[in-house]
């Protein structure tokens, strides 16, 4: 990197691309960007000791990108965001187990909203729940409450 005064240097560029990406999987979830954003960074990182052609630094962008999603998004994803009562480690989490009152009707496929600890959730299930019904939450998916109707 030259010192000749210009700010938009390319490992600045990658720079903010890569924060421009991260903060964009805030706004749309799904555990995608943050990878794309990884991509960048790693080739700011790179672009501060070697100077790359454009296509070199589009190729290691996408190599980076691509290989760290394949890498990480599946162990990451089950770690932080799909959290079920079947074959999840962390059961003790203050949700699973607990009761909570459909606020709209919920059927498969379609999704509706529960009131849990004063708070509305999304919530999905695979029964049909009608609206002002005591449920179970029995998993969560991301930030979304899988639930079922109260067995008495």
């Amino acid at each position: 990197m030259e010192l000749d005064g210009t700010l938009f240097t390319p490992e600045v560029i990658w720079f903010l691309i890569g924060v421009g990406l991260l903060l964009l999987e805030l706004v749309v979830p799904g555990l995608i960007f943050v990878f794309f954003g990884i991509g960048a960074w790693v080739t700011a990182a790179v672009l501060l000791g070697v100077d790359l052609s454009l296509n070199s630094q589009l190729l290691l962008f996408s190599l980076t990108s691509v290989g760290s999603l394949l890498l990480l998004r599946k162990g990451l994803r089950k770690k932080y965001m799909d959290v079920s009562i079947n074959g999840v480690e962390d059961t003790d989490n203050g949700f699973i187990g607990s009761q909570a009152v459909s606020l709209t009707e919920i059927e498969p496929g379609k999704d509706g909203k529960v009131e849990f600890n004063g708070s509305q959730w999304e919530a999905c299930s695979t029964s049909k729940i009608e609206s002002r019904m005591a449920v179970t939450i029995v998993g969560m998916k991301s930030i979304k409450l899988i639930v079922e109707p109260l067995k008495s």
